[in-house]
């Protein structure tokens, strides 16, 4: 949608110069319209950037951020969309439609690259995610401060006291109707683009907050880094397999609901995308 409104209003302004420049009374047109659509989308573009940068000069992330900030999460959904235009993916969805329309949910999801969370931003935009990062992630430029103030809550990984905390804040999140949680199981991009095993704590969040699981998987993500360089697009593929539903975690471990999502996604994926462990 952002791109669709940056490329008309681009040709429309290129249009307008042309025609106080007399482009149109000759053949002047032919260089002038061109040059005049890429010079104000490109115009647009840095303007959007700019903006961007502005608005995360004001974001002290030591601040405890206590809503989801319509403002910024303009801004995260505006540059997600973005980002598969300008990246030349072409992304292939399946199941997005049973995407629970009200209520607040924990979405999971395979890991393999550091587009994966723009992926899911782009294209559940409604659903309003708030996803568990790690620490180091706060560093990056723009992107901490965005994230902080769209909920995103940072883990330590290497200390399962502070990361227990970072359990409850979310479980919170979800009770307390300010956004829905998104986190990947496995903890970590491994690097060899295979499903692996889970992180069962995370499954804790929906058991407490009695939320459904929102099952997704996502395929070739990793792809965009090795085509880029060549201008090849990308095909990604983006399905959403199933919902566990609270009451089907009755009874249930976290453990015992983390082997469920992992076959769920196993299966979508299939074996040839995932470790298979030795015994």
């Amino acid at each position: 949608m952002a791109v669709s409104i940056a490329l008309a209003l681009a040709l429309l302004a290129a249009v307008g110069i042309c025609i106080g420049s007399g482009g149109f009374a000759g053949l002047g047109w032919l260089w002038i319209l061109p040059l005049s659509f890429l010079g104000v989308f490109l115009g647009l573009a840095a303007a959007f950037f700019l903006t961007l940068w502005i608005a995360t000069l004001f974001v002290d992330t030591d601040k405890v951020q206590e809503k989801d900030n319509r403002f910024y999460r303009f801004l995260v959904q505006t540059t997600a969309g973005l980002v598969p235009w300008i990246l030349r993916m072409r992304v292939h969805t399946r199941g997005l439609e049973n995407t629970p329309k009200a209520g607040r949910f924990l979405l999971v999801c395979n890991h393999m690259s550091l587009l994966d969370p723009v992926m899911l931003l782009a294209y559940f935009r409604k659903s309003q995610l708030a996803f568990i990062s790690k620490r180091e992630n706060n560093d990056m430029f723009l992107v901490g401060k965005l994230m902080h103030k769209i909920l995103c809550q940072l883990v330590n990984r290497e200390n399962d006291r502070e990361a227990l905390k970072t359990i409850i804040n979310c479980i919170r999140i979800i009770q307390e109707d300010k956004a829905s949680v998104a986190v990947f199981p496995e903890g970590y991009i491994h690097g060899d683009n295979l499903l692996h095993p889970f992180r069962s704590g995370v499954f804790k969040i929906a058991q407490k907050a009695k939320v459904p699981i929102v099952v997704c998987t996502l395929q070739n993500t990793w792809k965009v880094k090795e085509n880029m360089p060549h201008f090849k697009p990308t095909d990604i593929h983006l399905h959403l397999v199933g919902i566990v539903q609270p009451e089907d975690m009755e009874g249930l471990t976290t453990v015992d609901i983390a082997n469920r999502v992992h076959a769920m996604m196993a299966e979508d994926l299939g074996p040839d995308l995932v470790l298979q462990e030795t015994t």
